[in-house]
């Protein structure tokens, strides 16, 4: 809601498609039912993906994944398998793919304005011999993400174009703000109790020791 109370709510996709107007045909037939050759291409060139789910209730998330190029193992043309890797085991993705298997992911590669769109339904697995194909470090993921694929599609530049988001020109500090330790514990601080400059070095250490130790 605007400020002073002038929005507009869009009620239906009739009414959206009025304000917007039609789909371009590409758009519409680039959608693919399996991955094909170049979906396959940018899915073993990408390091980095998000992927989006909900809970029963609806409930959204999406949560970034991210490993050496080639991750997501390609089982066939419409299978895949994400592993999981430590976190913080608050397990918003698969608890939600417990509840409803609809996932949508977004596959990113550095330097690339372009990304591979991919929809389909997921299931929570334990396959040894999948695990053992994902190992880093030797050691192999708990569990895996195996996705059903419905559709593929490759999305165009403009966001990424828009927002220069690889234009290291563009690039802003981190120390601009702070850490994600000293903001976490100022977020859950009780009132009047900011945490101290101890606690915050700590903390900053925990982290960064985590980041070296308990990435696998």
């Amino acid at each position: 809601m605007s400020a002073n109370g002038s929005a507009r709510v869009v009620e239906n996709e009739a009414k959206l498609r009025d304000i917007m107007g039609p789909t371009m045909d590409i758009a519409i037939h680039k959608s693919r039912p399996k991955l094909d050759e170049h979906c396959k291409e940018f899915i073993r060139r990408s390091p980095f993906l998000c992927i989006g789910t909900a809970s029963a209730q609806g409930k959204a998330d999406v949560s970034p994944r991210g490993d050496p190029a080639g991750f997501v193992q390609i089982i066939d043309d419409n299978h895949l398998f994400l592993p999981d890797r430590p976190g913080n085991n608050r397990l918003d993705t698969m608890s939600n793919i417990t509840e409803n298997a609809n996932v949508g992911l977004l596959f990113m590669i550095p330097g690339f304005n372009d990304t591979l769109r991919v929809n389909g339904k997921a299931r929570i697995v334990q396959d040894d011999s999948l695990a053992d194909k994902a190992k880093i470090r030797g050691k192999a993921p708990k569990v895996g993400i195996m996705i059903e694929v419905n559709e593929a599609f490759l999305h165009c530049a403009k966001a990424f174009t828009r927002s220069s988001l690889w234009d290291p020109t563009k690039y802003q500090k981190r120390q601009d703000m702070p850490s994600l330790a000293h903001m976490i514990l100022e977020q859950v601080a009780p009132p009047g109790k900011p945490p101290t400059a101890t606690e915050i070095k700590d903390a900053d250490e925990f982290v960064e020791d985590n980041y070296k130790t308990g990435l696998y």
